[in-house]
């Protein structure tokens, strides 16, 4: 599905020229702003008119119950689904008593534009109200990525022609009206009132609203302070409700002058704490950033964003659209986990209410990839939120029957929310990619610290679960059967070749580390005959292939299956689970998302050359990609196979998933994992990174529509920098001393103030390109004809 771009190209933001009241919830997704703690969807300043009005904490939610037609033992009773939290940011303007509204008179003017190097959020209007009277407006708006608990807004009213009368009301409000949900399956549940009322105040120029959720019992504060400037008398006043803080400031402006209001708004939340507690949090971080003053939050914003884009930036040459998609990806990305500190990382981020705010896999197998070599703190921090919540795991395990932690397929705090058991329960492969996101992280930072307090026991416990899991058959074989791989429109099948290689993984990381930490690993009870136990099984775990065929099957028998028919499946009837059932789905060969692909991806070493190409050929004309996580594991692999012009349309897809609005449901949120994965099409597809072993491998090589490929990775102490043209391919060292690293094969010494130069392989015959479903190939980034395809990421099940 392809919509309309109202956003202009522009390498280092996003530009919205003009007002299109129909893509207001999208383009409230993609201005959206948030530090990891609080997220603030790009509404306008005024509140109204909104496609979806949105303040989210990440962490606080509300219960709901889980209906089913049939229960179930182990069925999960309830489930947690994200909240609007109280609306700071609303700054609500009337002009003469007319109320400023772009429904409404004439808008001579209006703009929107978001900057990646400064963090802000830029409007200008310039409206004429029905009475004829004309105003400029111009705001910025900020969450702080250096103060966690703050967010601010700058807001301006120019009179043009006066004198006018004007009124701001700068609001807090909680419980506010939400749009009626439009029966679609991907946008979260509805909840209506969520929060009870338990404090408010407001005097002077400062107001705070407590409230309690009803079900959940999580206590939310949220403050607001001022500084409100003028060219003459300004009269405030101040009031509170249960629900809604108002400071009002009135004044006359002559034509040319100017209010100015700065608005503070600050977020606190617990689940333990006291009211008095949570409230002084709150009017503390008020003070602070009251203090900073708003250039003091802009300056320490810049610097921050300086200093990531400085050693982080992903710079393409030859395709300036790209250009802006894989930065507003990094951006957007960056925001989603910068101050998640110990939680989870949504699958939307904090941009919108996609998925009732869970998180999934996509947050190791996609986002942590990328934080590892960017934000590597950042990665610290969303694993040890998955180490706090171990008790539950364990207690899902044991309800299960199984040992060690059995992990949530789809979460906020931390217990199963999945209703739907075969792509929930079944994806038991979240254990797995959890144990490689903790290895990745060792590998790149060296903190062994970490290892010791944390990754050491999610490996343990993982690797517990999967020995209990699986079992050997009569010939001494290690099987996994009854999961669901990666591909949701293949569930509780045995042996699922990405599943086995990543238990595989799981069980040998798990070992190295105990003996690595033979006191620790004892504390938790793991002896020598445990972890040979572990050794065993993954040295003897059974991987399918069919040898008739050439090819891995994605599971046992997978390759057996009555083929889909795809030459009778019109483009109306995709994505397939909106209507087609199940079980029709699942006894025949079609993939929603790659699946066996991506294990060639994450376990590379598993798998010859041969088989890659053959691998990769089969399943591209069975992928029908109705997921947003497909196209960037595609991408990396078409690549590796020699199609590097497929691989260079799969980048964009992903790359453009919500800029484009590709699937039609950007207004919920947007897509991480996409956004992430657009980044490692880049790395790991064009660049040729692998991070299996201790030492980065790179095989550089670019499609014909780029020039120019270069990014920059946080490797322990060292920052290493990778230039690739289609001729040569350049490491520089900008920090630390010396780090190995492979080109093609080759082993390198990279030594700071000493670059070193290879050539760029290039493909000597380029390999014939892949074919997909009718009707399903990517969108070609040469003029040439294709088709934009509409994605589903995670099965509706709730």
């Amino acid at each position: 599905m392809t919509t309309p771009d109202p956003f202009a190209v522009d390498p280092w933001g996003v530009v919205e020229h003009g007002f299109d009241l129909a893509g207001q919830a999208r383009a409230e997704s993609v201005f959206a702003l948030s530090n990891g703690h609080i997220g603030l969807r790009g509404n306008l300043d005024e509140g109204e008119p909104h496609g979806l009005p949105g303040t989210y904490l990440n962490g606080v939610f509300e219960l709901r119950p889980l209906p089913y037609a049939e229960s179930g033992y182990g069925f999960p009773e309830s489930g947690q689904s994200v909240i609007n939290v109280t609306n700071g940011k609303l700054i609500r303007l009337l002009v003469d008593d007319e109320p400023f509204d772009l429904r409404y008179g004439e808008v001579r003017g209006h703009q929107r534009s978001l900057d990646f190097r400064e963090g802000l959020l830029r409007r200008s209007a310039e409206w004429t109200s029905p009475a004829g009277r004309t105003v400029r407006v111009t705001s910025q708006r900020m969450v702080s990525l250096t103060q966690r608990a703050v967010a601010a807004v700058e807001y301006t009213v120019e009179a043009v022609d006066g004198p006018v009368r004007i009124v701001v009301q700068s609001e807090l409000v909680a419980n506010e009206q939400l749009p009626l949900g439009d029966g679609d399956p991907r946008a979260a549940a509805v909840l209506e009132a969520p929060l009870a009322a338990e404090l408010r105040h407001a005097a002077g120029s400062k107001a705070v609203l407590v409230h309690r959720t009803r079900f959940s019992g999580l206590r939310v504060a949220a403050g607001i302070d001022h500084v409100i400037e003028g060219p003459g008398r300004v009269d405030t006043t101040a009031e509170s409700s249960e629900d809604q803080a108002r400071i009002t400031a009135t004044t006359v402006l002559k034509a040319g002058e100017r209010l100015r209001l700065v608005k503070f708004i600050a977020y606190g939340w617990s689940a333990t704490r006291s009211l008095p507690a949570v409230r002084d949090q709150v009017e503390a971080a008020l003070t602070a950033a009251r203090y900073t003053g708003w250039d003091g939050l802009v300056d320490e914003q810049k610097e921050y964003l300086g200093r990531f884009w400085s050693d982080s930036d992903i710079e393409i040459e030859g395709d300036v659209e790209l250009q802006q998609a894989v930065r507003f990806a990094l951006f957007h990305v960056l925001q989603a986990g910068a101050r998640s500190e110990e939680r989870a990382i949504p699958a939307k981020g904090l941009t919108g209410p996609g998925y009732d705010g869970h998180s999934f896999w996509d947050t190791e197998t996609f986002v942590l990839p990328v934080l590892t070599y960017c934000l590597p703190a950042a990665v610290n921090q969303a694993l040890r939120w998955r180490h706090t919540t171990l008790p539950m795991a364990r207690d899902r395990a044991a309800q299960l029957g199984l040992a060690g932690a059995v992990f949530p397929w789809r979460t906020i705090r931390g217990e199963e929310c999945s209703g739907y058991w075969p792509a929930g329960t079944a994806a038991f492969h979240i254990g797995a990619d959890i144990a490689a996101a903790v290895v990745r992280y060792i590998r790149a930072t060296g903190d062994l610290e970490f290892e010791r307090a944390y990754g050491l026991e999610l490996l343990v416990e993982t690797a517990r679960m999967w020995r209990s899991l699986g079992h050997h058959d009569a010939h001494g074989r290690f099987r996994i059967e009854g999961v669901t791989g990666p591909d949701e429109y293949s569930a509780v099948a045995d042996n699922n070749v990405f599943t086995n290689l990543m238990a595989q993984s799981n069980l040998r990381s798990a070992a190295e580390s105990a003996t690595r930490h033979q006191f620790e690993a004892a504390a938790l009870g793991v002896d020598t005959e445990e972890a040979a136990a572990w050794r065993d099984a993954a040295d003897k775990m059974f991987i399918p292939y069919d040898e008739k065929l050439g090819v891995h099957p994605q599971a046992d028998g997978f390759t057996d299956h009555q083929l889909w028919d795809f030459e009778g499946t019109p483009p109306e009837k995709y994505p397939l689970l909106l209507h087609y059932p199940y079980f029709d789905l699942y006894r025949k060969q079609v993939v929603k998302q790659a699946d066996l692909v991506l294990a060639m991806q994450v376990r590379g070493d598993a798998f010859t050359q041969e088989q890659k190409v053959r691998n990769f050929n089969y399943y591209e004309r069975l992928t029908v990609r109705d997921s947003s996580l497909s196209a960037c594991t595609q991408a990396v692999i078409a690549a590796e196979v020699g199609q590097l012009d497929l691989a260079y349309d799969y980048t964009a897809e992903a790359a453009l998933m919500d800029l484009r609005d590709l699937g039609g449901n950007t207004r919920d949120g947007l897509h991480m994992a996409s956004l992430a994965g657009a980044c490692i099409a880049l790395v790991a597809g064009f660049g040729g990174l692998r991070d299996h072993d201790e030492h980065l491998s790179f095989r550089p090589r670019l499609p014909s529509g780029l020039q120019r490929l270069a990014f920059s990775m946080a490797v322990r102490e060292h920052l290493l920098r990778i230039d690739i043209t289609h001729a040569t391919t350049t490491y520089t060292l900008l920090r630390g001393g010396v780090l190995p690293i492979l080109h093609e094969g080759e082993s390198l010494r990279v030594e700071k103030g000493r670059p070193v130069v290879r050539p760029t392989q290039t493909p000597q015959t380029p390999a014939e390109r892949a074919v997909q479903p009718p009707g399903r190939e990517p969108a070609r980034r040469h003029g040439q004809a294709g088709v934009q395809v509409g994605t589903v990421d995670h099965l509706p099940a709730e």
